[in-house]
């Protein structure tokens, strides 16, 4: 398998920049605001970067679950992973190594870590249609997709482009989905954006169709940009944008309330 090549990516970057600019409002609304506590606002924001966290540890739990006990195990063991992300970002350290990958690998799916600690998977793997590669291709295709994202300046894309590649390598035996969903938003929120995440049953359909077809296309012609690795880029970024646009609402609805409620006394 060949990975795609950064120099091929070929999004809009209008929307990856509306997203960029809606953040941007947020934090002005923190920093700059003069009619209202900044205290509160910010207080505003980390509350809602919180339980968009939560959502996405329960979404990820109901993507990748066969049953309610599923869920609920899952849901603790994502939980626990998100914790250690938020640690690791507040002591500055950003998604970068192989290392970190097996972090999360030996958090999200302790069960399967346990049957194959620190190690990629042994035997041939297929999604849908999507033959993954060769077990003794993993490695190297890990460490070049992680060189790759050197190249990529914006986060957001830097986010995306891993999502796609490693769903697309699928590294370990199981617990692929939930552990790259977890290094992607590592990447998001390392960089002040809120988590994405799938929301529900008829988007987790959309979600999964759209990858298969950009794996179709891109089995045929790995190193081409195609219509449906467009389309895959372009639904996340619109995730993202949801989660953003919620964060700017929640304290732009705050800052108008305390401005009202000065008016009027």
């Amino acid at each position: 398998m060949k990975l795609l090549p950064v120099s091929e990516i070929n999004v809009d970057h209008s929307k990856a920049k509306e997203v960029e600019e809606i953040m941007k409002s947020t934090f002005r609304l923190i920093t700059f605001s003069r009619q209202h506590y900044a205290d509160d606002l910010l207080n505003t924001y980390l509350s809602s970067t919180t339980n968009l966290k939560e959502l996405l540890s329960i979404k990820n739990a109901q993507m990748e679950a066969q049953n309610e006990q599923e869920a609920e195990e899952y849901l603790g063991s994502l939980k626990e992973t998100l914790l250690f992300v938020a640690n690791e970002i507040e002591n500055q350290v950003d998604f970068t190594k192989e290392v970190q990958l097996f972090q999360l690998f030996r958090s999200t799916s302790p069960d399967s870590h346990e049957n194959h600690p620190n190690r990629y998977r042994d035997k041939l793997v297929q999604i849908g249609a999507h033959i993954c590669p060769e077990p003794r291709e993993v490695p190297g295709l890990v460490s070049q997709l992680l060189y790759n994202m050197n190249s990529i300046k914006n986060p957001i894309i830097k986010a995306i482009y891993f999502h796609h590649e490693m769903i697309r390598i699928h590294p370990f035996v199981d617990g692929n989905g939930r552990t790259t969903r977890v290094a992607n938003n590592w990447i998001l929120m390392f960089n002040l954006y809120p988590p994405a995440f799938i929301r529900d049953n008829n988007e987790k359909t959309v979600y999964i169709n759209t990858l298969s077809k950009s794996f179709a296309l891109l089995d045929k012609n790995a190193t081409t940009w195609n219509a449906e690795t467009s389309l895959f880029f372009e639904q996340e970024i619109e995730r993202l944008r949801d989660n953003c646009q919620l964060v700017y609402e929640a304290v732009k609805k705050l800052g108008e309330k305390r401005s009202l409620a000065k008016q009027s006394s």
